[in-house]
């Protein structure tokens, strides 16, 4: 069987890699430039030569901007806090890089993801479960694949831990051992969002007023695209109390400021649904669900309206943020999710009215 590899040159796709070898398959590196300045092709090219594995590199610089960047900066234009890596896995690395690896003879696109895949044996639906290694998951960021992505798709780490996947490496005297890890978005690897945005766009976020959940102001703010739901360092202004970004109101371009126990709410509504483990969300569902990538899951019942899910917390969460996706679980299989379009003022009308 012939498998591609989506090679960053990282420890996690170079063991990938090595794996699927060692289980008799022919196997391609495949690596994508998505932007300028980005290190991946030179450390791919040396993982690639230590396999003794052809590499092919594409450029997808057009199609990232389109589809991931532009839409990340447009999204923090509307007040919201989108994830990326969502976009990215769904439109980009099993979307785009998948039809390219199809292409080049591949029945299979691999990755180094900390996910697990199974097939449901009463439905026959391809299910995505979390990672043996519960802090490395990425679980979270695969929830808007399609049936025919995940069954295109391979994660040979999914059974492994990290420090494990570092010693295979080791043991097979991979380079890429010992690597580091990138936190920040690959795109803007000085975590600056706002001068990039700036930047990507080519137009400032404009002013406007800080004020209560009264509507009464009580300062400036720099723009919209500087703020999230739950921030508190970076305001610049004082109150002489902690105060915190509890909502963003692009319409009036306000961001609305609150204590701590103002950011608690126990429900959020969430469009653009995904379902992997069901056909569709018909009657009211207990889950547990995970309102951040970092978030523990909570116990919640989804309720279906409309083109809408809306999800009842059994206790209070912290900053439901817009833009942010919200995964549903039950278990280690993930049934699917969305994007989130309420805040603690309840639904943002304005960005169901954007869609």
């Amino acid at each position: 069987m012939k498998v591609a590899v989506g090679m960053s040159g990282g420890v996690d796709s170079s063991t990938a890699a090595a794996l699927l070898q060692e289980n008799g398959h022919e196997v391609i590196g495949v690596t994508i430039v998505t932007h300028e300045g980005g290190l991946a092709e030179t450390a791919a090219l040396e993982a690639a030569e230590q396999l003794r594995i052809p590499l092919h590199v594409l450029d997808f610089r057009t199609v990232f901007k389109q589809e991931v960047i532009d839409s990340f900066a447009e999204s923090y234009y509307r007040g919201e806090t989108p994830n990326p890596c969502v976009l990215c896995n769904r439109k980009i690395k099993f979307g785009e890089l998948l039809k390219q690896s199809h292409k080049l003879g591949a029945d299979y696109l691999a990755t180094g993801h900390y996910v697990r895949k199974m097939v449901d044996e009463t439905s026959g639906r391809w299910l995505i479960q979390t990672g043996l290694d519960a802090k490395k998951d990425q679980s979270y960021v695969l929830y808007s694949l399609s049936q025919e992505q995940i069954a295109h798709a391979l994660f040979p780490l999914g059974d492994y831990t990290k420090e494990q996947v570092r010693d295979l490496a080791r043991n097979r005297k991979l380079t890429a051992a010992d690597s580091s890890e990138s936190q920040e978005i690959c795109f803007i690897p000085d975590n600056n969002y706002a001068e990039y945005i700036r930047t990507a766009m080519g137009k400032d976020s404009e002013p406007g007023d800080f004020t209560d959940f009264s509507g009464r102001i009580i300062g400036r703010h720099r723009g919209l695209i500087h703020y999230t739901v739950g921030q508190r360092k970076g305001l610049g202004v004082t109150f002489g109390k902690p105060m915190f970004v509890a909502s963003i109101d692009p319409v009036g371009n306000w961001v609305i400021l609150g204590e701590g126990n103002d950011l608690y709410t126990d429900v959020l509504w969430a469009t653009d649904l995904n379902w992997i483990a069901l056909e569709r969300l018909s009657d009211p569902l207990k889950v547990q669900a995970k309102i951040r990538y970092k978030a523990n899951p909570a116990a919640a019942v989804l309720y279906p309206e409309n083109n809408l899910v809306r999800v009842q917390f059994e206790t209070p969460q912290r900053a439901v943020t817009p833009g942010q996706s919200v995964v549903f679980y039950d278990g280690p299989t993930v049934l699917g999710g969305g994007v989130i379009v309420s805040d603690k003022c309840g639904i943002r009308q304005d960005l169901l009215e954007a869609e």
